[in-house]
Parts: structure tokens; sequence; C-alpha cells
């Protein structure tokens, strides 16, 4: 018996083991790419530049649907050339005022109509392919409901679709709106710095899979309807079209200096079920496709890469399942002094802590000037990723036994100019969860192995120990606070 939790033990850390040295391999192409922006290919004249359309699917939106609709119509270009479909399935008040906003935009000369469906069929999937059906844009430029693209936008972006006809897709990089508004949105804030500024970029300078964000892009039609259209049976849809258009051979293209604001979930429910969605819908898309990349005539080391990006969410059972045999795996290394050579080994495994560090430092001094005073929430960071492990695990477990969900939107509330608006939102995620019992007791578990390391003089598992009560103890408090907090 003690064989086998050890194997299982030491297995699990090789799977995060192995996810850090993929880790180390970004650092290792950053470092040797030294990524930047190609320049950007002067745009046709006036009287040759294309039909553009811009989407913008909503449901049930009523504290940022103003702001979105206002600041799509401040993009720099032909008003007689700019389609805006706002794409609503709304089912309470947004109806109202998008019906409200767009009559007024119309009387201003904007090309804007409301598509509004009785039923959610395909959800965001279904409302993106709907209006693609009525588009007359050439390009389709994408903007989710919390999202502020500058007016340039465009502008940036189009010229390098113009000038390449194998180009399918352009991506811009998040900014954040909110980024100072908590712990909460900080530790969101480095998490997507590096997944833009490293992954993103990385991926596509060395010629690898990347992927379309679901916002903040642009589309050729072409490119879209040749992939297959959007597709709903998997809950991300853009990862999924994603795949399916470079397995057609279209090339992507992540500018990393085209930003877009936009709101971090400012409550941790609202993250949660955000994180559950992007985590069992990478799981759905790598069963789908993995199959086809493993066949396909693509260079080894895309294949491997593409394999690390769709399967990463498998970390999360790992670092739960490490997490529950923590205090078992202790008492075995004091009560079995044979074992001490393995124990020993496994030290080998705290390279891939560094690592992760490295490839966050990367990211942050890529982007911000300040990287030294955000590199301190790195701690957090580590912690809050942790916490979310009950959450995701979840939601790798259930992809995996192929249960479907529904599509549940991210809540989004005008945090910037409504200050904490989102206690007093009927949109707040108020269900307490069985999730929210588990993270608190493994708090309350790390608590106890804290206790036990100490009596045993065991340090060395402090710092993981530590950590896992953190974030475990955070996750759960505050998600047992965000949902009883009085309306």
């Amino acid at each position: 018996m003690e064989i086998i939790l050890l194997v299982s033990y030491i297995c699990a850390l090789l799977v995060l083991f192995g996810f850090g040295m993929h880790g180390l391999s970004m650092v290792y192409h950053f470092s040797k790419l030294r990524p930047h922006d190609p320049l950007t290919p002067p745009l046709p004249p006036a009287d040759l530049l294309p039909m553009v359309t811009v989407q913008l699917p909503i449901f049930n939106e009523i504290y940022v649907a103003e702001r979105l609709i206002a600041s799509v119509c401040r993009l720099d270009y032909p008003l007689h050339l700019l389609e805006i479909q706002v794409l609503d399935d709304s089912t309470d008040r947004t109806r109202e005022l998008v019906t409200r906003l767009v009559a007024a935009k119309r009387e201003e000369g904007y090309r804007i109509v409301q598509m509004h469906r009785d039923d959610r069929t395909g959800y965001k999937a279904g409302a993106l392919r709907n209006g693609l059906d009525v588009a007359d844009g050439e390009y389709i430029a994408i903007f989710d409901a919390d999202f502020l693209p500058d007016p340039d936008f465009l502008l940036l972006a189009l010229p390098h679709l113009i000038a390449d006809a194998r180009l399918g897709m352009v991506q811009g990089r998040w900014e954040h709106l909110n980024y100072d508004y908590s712990l909460l949105t900080r530790i969101q804030g480095v998490a997507l710095d590096a997944h833009f500024a490293m992954e993103q970029q990385v991926r596509n300078r060395a010629s690898f899979f990347m992927n379309f964000n679901g916002t903040a892009g642009v589309w050729r039609k072409s490119c879209i309807e040749d992939a297959g259209n959007w597709q709903a049976d998997t809950l991300t849809e853009d990862l999924d079209l994603s795949y399916r258009a470079q397995l057609r051979g279209w090339r992507f293209l992540y500018l990393n200096d085209l930003s877009v604001p936009a709101e971090l979930p400012s409550e941790i429910n609202g993250l949660k079920s955000q994180q559950f969605r992007w985590t069992k819908g990478a799981i759905e898309t790598a069963k789908k496709h993995l199959p086809a990349i493993w066949r396909s005539g693509q260079p080894l080391a895309v294949k491997l890469h593409a394999t690390a990006h769709l399967t990463s969410n498998m970390v999360f059972p790992c670092i739960l399942f490490v997490a529950l045999l923590n205090i078992p795996v202790l008492l075995l290394k004091r009560g079995h002094p044979e074992f001490a050579i393995y124990f020993d080994i496994m030290s080998v495994f705290a390279i891939s802590s560094v690592v992760s560090f490295l490839f966050y430092l990367c990211a942050q001094r890529n982007l911000r000037v300040d990287w030294k005073r955000r590199m301190l929430l790195f701690p957090f960071f580590m912690a809050g990723t942790m916490g979310m492990a009950v959450n995701n695990t979840r939601a790798v477990m259930e992809a995996l036994m192929n249960r479907k969900s529904a599509f549940v939107r991210t809540p989004k509330y005008n945090i910037v100019t409504s200050g904490d608006s989102w206690t007093g939102s009927s949109y707040r995620l108020s269900r307490i969860r069985i999730d929210v019992v588990m993270e608190l007791l493994l708090a309350l578990y790390f608590i106890l192995g804290i206790i036990i390391s100490i009596h045993l003089v065991e340090v060395s598992l402090l710092p993981f120990q530590l950590m896992f009560l953190f974030g475990f103890g955070f996750s759960g408090a505050l998600s047992l606070r965000h949902a009883l907090v009085k309306r």
C-alpha cells in the first residue's frame, strides 16, 4: 500500500513537472525569438477599403451594453463600410435598452442592427453563426460585452489581413480596466498577461498553433466558413474554430501591442464560472482535435505544443491529488526511513516552481514598467491557482465523462464607473456549491498538515502547505463571502 501511495504521488508530480518543462520551453523560445510585432502594412486607398462587420454577442448585459455600443461606434472607419451587429440573446431589460441605443445610433447614420433570438440555441457560437449568415463584411471583428476597443483598432488589425490572403485571423491583447480593484483582479491580471505576452506571442512567432480568444480579434469571413463555421459542441467555440482553421492551413497573427481594455471578473464566483467554462471547453476541444492533429502532416514540434496547449488543464486534477496526499506522504516519509532516497529525488520537482516564476517574470518584463512590483504577487498567484483546483478538476472530469453543460456567461458589472455595483446586481452568482465546502475543508486539512510538519520538524513541505492553505482558504472563504453579501 505504501508503495502504491508513493508511486501515485510521484506520477502526479511528474505530470506537473512535465507541464513545467513546457513552460521552460516557452521561456527558451521567448529568449531566442525576442518577439515583436511586425510592421503594419499600408492600408489600401479609401475607395478600395473592404466592408467590415463588427459582431457584439451579448446576453443580459444591462451594465455594459451602452458603453460597448458607444465604444464600437467610435471606431475610425468609413461609416458606409462598417456594419455593426448586436447579437442580443438577452431575456431581461437589456433587450429594451439595446433597442433604444441601436435606434439612436441608426439616426446618427450608423449601419447598426439588433439581432435578437428567442432562444439561445448554440449559445455564443449560435449567435455568432446566426449573425455571420447575414453579414455583409469581408472581415468580422468580434468584441465581448466588457471590451472597449480604441478607435484605431481596425486600422491596426485590418492591414495585415488585407496584405496576406492566407492570414485568417488577427488577435489583440487584453488589457485590464479594473486591475487594481482587488487582490483577486490583480492575480487575474498577472495570469492573463502571461497568457498573451508569453503563450500567444511565442506560439505565434514560433509557428505553433495559437487560438482566438473569443474577443478583441478580426477574422476573415472566408476563413470561418472554410473551417466549418462556429460550432457549439464544446464550451470554447473560439478554441475549437481556431484549431479547425489552422488544420485547414490558415495562419493567425497575434499583435502584442494591439491592446483592448476589458473588465476582469470582480467577484470570485463569476471567475470560477469563467474558469470552469474555459477548462472544460479546452478538454472537450482536445478530445475533438488531438487525433486529427497527430494524423496531420504538421511538424512534431507543432503537434507536441498543440497537445500541451489543449491538455494543460490536466494539471488541476494532479494539483488536487498532490494536495490530498500531502499529509499521508508526510507520515510515510517519517515512518519509512528506507524511502528517504525517493523523497530526496522528489526535491527536483521544485524546479517547476522556479520555471513558473521565470515564465511569469518574462511576461511582466515584456509588458509592464512596474514589473518588479507586480511580481510580488507571484506567491499569491501560485496559491490562487492551487485554490482553483477543486472547481477546475470538476470541469476536467465532466469533460472526460462527456457530461454536457450550459454556456454560463461571466457577469459584467462596469466596476470602473459603478464601484461595487456587483453587490447589488441580479446577475451575481449567489449559489453555494459543494466545491466551496470542499475548499474550506481542504484549508482545515492543511492547518492540520502544518501542525504535523512543525511537530515532526519536516519544514521542507511548509512552503507548499502554506500556499495550499492560502489558496483553498482564500477561494472558499471569498466564494462564501461573495455569495452571501447583501444586495
